[in-house]
């Protein structure tokens, strides 16, 4: 595994009922709604439970800084919650860190993220001409501490019967060797490998109209930014069950 590889996280959950979260995409109205629905399904069901988000909270819908701030605060009762790190939030930090150009970050809808700050990025090109005043100003108005949440993000859970991860894994690699890269932006390796998977895996980053239930994989991104849809996977007892906003 590279030296530079994200916290990876494994842990038995017991009897207590996971409910992953596909991508939001900035939009805090789905989430909440999401959330709503989980509190009401949970609700006859014992014990403590908990809330695995999978990655891609920002960029293309118009409210990335506040679902950002919503992930920040405690989760409902009852319930933790995880955070899982996905491409656009990675690419976000790499912009952060100098390691991105503007331009590219801008193709991943990153202008949604800014005008979810009050930057306009159209208005600060032209403001700022030089490409290194630019970065030196959004990287200052950028919230520390939503920065810091992203980067303490694990980018994988696993558990001894389900792997939780953004974009899916390379299963002709070992899990311990799994790279960040492969984590948050795999498909065709992950979709179309003859190798079989070594568990159920859950997974977002490639958006369907519905979500995608194949063989040991079960894909919630149903592009909710713009199909007003954000789906959430209940896992309990060995059971699945699919809801949606």
């Amino acid at each position: 595994m590279p030296l530079s590889a994200r916290k990876r996280l494994k842990f038995d959950p017991g009897d207590r009922p996971i409910y992953a979260i596909g991508d939001v995409h900035g939009r805090l109205d789905l989430l909440q709604q999401a959330e709503a629905a989980i509190v009401e399904d949970a609700s006859r069901m014992p014990g403590p439970k908990l809330i695995i988000m999978l990655g891609d909270y920002i960029d293309r819908g118009p409210s990335s800084a506040q679902v950002l701030a919503h992930l920040m605060t405690p989760a409902p009762q009852d319930f933790d919650r995880l955070c899982l790190l996905g491409n656009h939030e990675l690419m976000m930090l790499e912009y952060m860190n100098g390691s991105l150009p503007f331009t590219e970050w801008l193709k991943m809808g990153s202008a949604a993220t800014l005008a979810s700050y009050g930057l306009d990025a159209e208005h600060l090109k032209l403001i700022f001409p030089i490409a290194s005043k630019l970065d030196n100003f959004i990287r200052q108005s950028l919230p520390r501490q939503h920065v810091e949440f992203l980067q303490r993000m694990p980018i994988l859970i696993d558990t001894p019967h389900t792997i939780f991860v953004h974009a899916g894994i390379d299963p002709s690699v070992p899990l311990e060797k799994q790279t960040d890269e492969d984590l948050v932006f795999i498909r065709q390796r992950f979709f179309d490998s003859p190798i079989k998977l070594p568990k159920l895996v859950v997974h977002g980053h490639t958006p369907h109209n519905e979500p995608e239930i194949a063989r040991r994989r079960l894909n919630v991104d149903t592009r909710a930014f713009k199909s007003g849809h954000l789906t959430v996977a209940r896992l309990w007892r060995g059971r699945v069950h699919l809801f949606s906003t």
